[in-house]
């Protein structure tokens, strides 16, 4: 039986890149896979969303609205997506992520988990400005990275990434759920004009990706175009550090969403098995 050959990345960034990334808290590069994989990665995509994938356990929701049982989702988000599809486990696209995620950060960086995040065309809603560490954990200080990968052109009609320069070196600011809907699991940032002057937009062809720091102001308009956006995002990083005093991330806390209720009754569903 033929011995599976492990994938080598395809990819190296240049000292000029990685010190852009440090100085900034985002850069943008233009492949990280090949077109046969992209249309590999499409079909899975596609199958996942359309079937609901993870949602009696809480892990598929709509980002972006209420997520009621019946209702149109408008950012539907599906967390961990490889559980419901293993063959996502393999792929130069995972194998050329951590291979620049480890010349940005170093090389204990691991894997720290991935989502995909849907725009339905036409109507796909944007995704507000704000830091992926708004939504984690409070007790520890983390150093990590997301990887932002589209399956289609990202252009700024479909929602493309955009970042503010310089803000991964801000504190984590103030954010409430999206239109103050304690039923809406996605966030936002308070008052994001006094934060996004001289945002930088990062169109992309597929299978190009953007990295990102935890702290780095970020935004995807809404989707506007005649194609879904779909976006595969992985997320890598050093070990988090115990914090003496934790944060107040009360904006957690204020969240009532039906995400977190299926969760809970998957969770008490499997307990009873």
């Amino acid at each position: 039986m033929p011995t599976e050959i492990a994938l080598e990345p395809t990819v190296r960034i240049t000292q000029e890149q990685i010190d852009f990334f440090h100085a900034n808290g985002f850069l943008s590069v233009p492949a990280i896979s090949t077109p046969e994989e992209i249309e590999r990665l499409k079909a899975i995509y596609d199958r996942l969303f359309e079937s609901k994938a993870g949602r009696e356990e809480g892990n598929q929701f709509d980002l972006g609205g209420s997520d009621e049982d019946g209702k149109q989702a408008v950012l539907p988000q599906i967390l961990n997506p490889k559980k419901y599809a293993p063959e996502l486990e393999e792929g130069l696209f995972r194998v050329n992520a951590m291979a620049i995620s480890k010349q940005l950060l170093g090389e204990e960086a691991t894997a720290k988990g991935e989502h995909a995040i849907f725009k339905p065309a036409r109507f796909g809603a944007a995704t507000p400005w704000h830091q992926d560490n708004a939504y984690w954990g409070p007790d520890h200080d983390h150093c990590s990275l997301s990887v932002w990968m589209p399956l289609q052109p990202a252009t700024l009609e479909n929602g493309c990434m955009q970042f503010v320069p310089g803000s991964h070196t801000w504190e984590i600011l103030p954010h409430h759920c999206i239109n103050n809907d304690p039923r809406v699991h996605g966030l936002e940032l308070d008052h994001p004009e006094k934060y996004t002057a001289g945002a930088v937009a990062c169109p992309l062809p597929p299978g190009g990706a953007t990295f990102h720091l935890n702290k780095t102001l970020h935004y995807a308009g809404p989707n506007r175009s005649d194609i879904p956006r779909r976006a595969y995002i992985l997320g890598f990083g050093l070990a988090a550090k115990k914090r003496e005093t934790p944060h107040d991330f009360y904006w957690n806390r204020q969240k009532q969403t039906p995400r977190e209720e299926r969760a809970q009754a998957f969770q008490k569903k499997i307990s009873a098995c």
